[in-house]
C-alpha cells in the first residue's frame, strides 16, 4: 500500500556525521576576520549557538576586517573580546596568533588565503606556521580550508 506524499514523511538525508545537509549552513567566509574567528572558536563549541553568532556579530561590526590589514587594525583597539561577546584570554590569544601568521605571510584577502591553500608549496609552509599556533590541530587547519571556500572552490558572503 502507497500513500500519497510518502516522500514527505520519510527522515531528512544524514550525513557521516548525522548532520541533516539539508538545514546546514554555510561555513565559509569572505571576510579574514570571520575565517579567524570561526576557526578559533570552533573548538570545543555547539557552533549554531556560539560560535556563529559571534562571527556575523564580528562581520556585522567590522565589515572592513575582511583584510588582513583591516583585521589588524581593529584588533589593535583591544575590543574584539565585547565585538564578539567572549571573554577568555586565551581563545583571544589564539586569534592574535593566527592573525600574526597570515600577516608573516603576506595573505591579506581570502582569495590570497585560498590561493595559498590550492598550491602545495605554499600549503605546506602556511600549515606548518599556524600548526605552531597553540591549539590549532590538523583538523582546525582542514577547517580552515573549508571557511575559505579551499575545499570547495568558493565562498559566500554573509
Amino acid at each position: 500500500m502507497t500513500i500519497d506524499n510518502d516522500d514527505t514523511n520519510l527522515p531528512a538525508q544524514l550525513d557521516s556525521h548525522g548532520v541533516d545537509e539539508s538545514t546546514e549552513v554555510s561555513r565559509s567566509w569572505n571576510h579574514i576576520g570571520a575565517i579567524i574567528v570561526d576557526a578559533t572558536l570552533q573548538r570545543r563549541q555547539n557552533y549554531h549557538a556560539t560560535v556563529r553568532p559571534r562571527v556575523v556579530a564580528l562581520v556585522e561590526a567590522w565589515p572592513d576586517a575582511a583584510t588582513t590589514s583591516g583585521f589588524r587594525q581593529h584588533l589593535d583597539t583591544g575590543t574584539l573580546s565585547e565585538v564578539i561577546s567572549w571573554p577568555s584570554p586565551g581563545r583571544l590569544a589564539q586569534v592574535e596568533d593566527m592573525t600574526r601568521v597570515l600577516e608573516s605571510q603576506g595573505i591579506e584577502t581570502v582569495a590570497e588565503l585560498r590561493g595559498a591553500l590550492g598550491d602545495l608549496a605554499s600549503r605546506t609552509v602556511l600549515r606548518e606556521a599556524l600548526g605552531a599556533v597553540r591549539h590549532v590541530s590538523p583538523k582546525t587547519l582542514d577547517y580552515i580550508d573549508t571557511l575559505s571556500g579551499a575545499s570547495t572552490g568558493g565562498t559566500v558572503d554573509e
